[in-house]
């Protein structure tokens, strides 16, 4: 269980694009199950919306502190163009390749090697892993918490796998995330002929107007750990086939990712009231709500760990996207560190043996020292 590239190898080849089940699955318990963990896989949901989901606990001694490794194995559909298959991983040089080497594959199998160096006696380890972080993630992480908390197996601390660096292994972490909402918007008008605007409505005008007063908005100036929060108009839609009509309906689209200093339902609120100013409404659909784990003792461990085994010092940073980090917040202290995220999500996606190696020789510090040493806070 120390060849982390097998491992990631292994996972590699079975086709997980989301929602993940099945072989995939399959490939982590036989990983999992001769390390001691007691694995109990549940699928969530129904039909289209069903969800494998898989948590593994190796328990230590009675009153042990307890760490969570977390993440998914569902990847992107690859699209085309690929060199080399998707599905199928291939060694070339330095690198591996295939879909979910970096996002988040590789991880896992770090994560499964650093497991293995760490004696049972040391704690409680536990996996916490999905099949649709892809997705919509509706039925997978949130799942495995209601899971977590029925079952009375809370963690301690929690880091999750995702890449997190940008040239190279070790040079940022995630404390935190933005939220996210995404907004629709719509103007209902009447139809009509254009010869004769007087007898028709036309919503685009008003459209036009909603959209310039929020795209106008200044909602914050940014805080000490996050970057300014930011709306953006994502969708336009008339659908009108003619051209001397007056179209009844004009819809739009906008996401606002935004900082602390905020939540989904207040901006959902904000955006709401101008789109009636306008003559429009706003249905919200909010993804997530920002989070930030503070500095503290989990990040001090955590780049300590880093520095021994690269020689470098992580950014602690809270940019980029969304991940299942903001649902686990809620049961401890959560981090994010994993590989290289340069070729996430495109063709050839491809990690650095190396960088694997050296992954699982961290993730290993971090779990034993995390074990030992009591964390609070970040």
């Amino acid at each position: 269980m120390t060849d982390v590239a097998e491992l990631a190898e292994r996972l590699i080849a079975c086709p997980s694009v989301t929602p993940a089940s099945g072989l995939v699955f399959d490939a982590l318990e036989a990983m999992l199950a001769p390390l001691g963990f007691e694995v109990d896989r549940f699928v969530a949901g129904v039909g289209a919306d069903a969800v494998e989901n898989l948590l593994a606990v190796r328990r230590g001694p009675s009153g042990s502190r307890h760490f969570a490794f977390a993440g998914h194995l569902d990847v992107v559909p690859p699209g085309e163009g690929w060199s080399t298959a998707p599905f199928l991983p291939e060694r070339r040089g330095d690198l591996l390749y295939g879909r979910g080497a970096v996002d988040m594959k590789g991880a896992i199998a770090a994560m499964v090697a650093a497991v293995a160096q760490v004696p049972r006696e040391a704690g409680t380890v536990s996996f916490i892993i999905t099949g649709d972080e892809e997705g919509p993630a509706l039925h997978g992480t949130r799942a495995l918490i209601d899971r977590i908390r029925a079952r009375g197996d809370l963690p301690d601390l929690c880091l999750v796998g995702e890449p997190t660096c940008v040239t190279r292994l070790g040079d940022m972490a995630k404390i935190g995330r933005r939220g996210s909402v995404n907004i629709w918007l719509e103007v209902e008008g009447t139809q009509g002929h254009v010869a004769y605007p007087h007898l028709a409505d036309n919503p685009i005008p008003r459209l036009v107007a909603m959209l310039a007063e929020l795209d106008a908005l200044v909602l914050d100036q940014g805080t000490e750990w996050f970057q300014p929060s930011n709306l953006e108009i994502t969708d336009l839609e008339v659908g009108n086939p003619a051209h001397n009509v007056v179209p009844a309906t004009a819809k739009a689209r906008i996401s606002i990712r935004f900082n602390a200093l905020h939540t989904g339902e207040q901006l959902s609120e904000l955006v709401s009231a101008i789109a009636a100013k306008h003559g429009g409404t706003a249905r919200a659909v909010v993804s997530g709500e920002a989070f930030l784990t503070p500095p503290g003792a989990f990040s001090d461990m955590l780049a300590s760990a880093i520095e021994a085994e690269t020689g470098i010092v992580p950014e602690l940073s809270t940019t980029g996207g969304t991940s299942d980090a903001r649902f686990l917040k809620d049961l401890c202290p959560v981090i994010e560190f994993g590989l290289l995220n340069a070729t996430m999500h495109k063709l050839d996606e491809a990690v650095a043996v190396a960088d694997l190696d050296q992954l699982a020789r961290i993730y290993a510090r971090i779990v034993q020292d995390a074990l030992i040493v009591p964390a609070t806070g970040g």
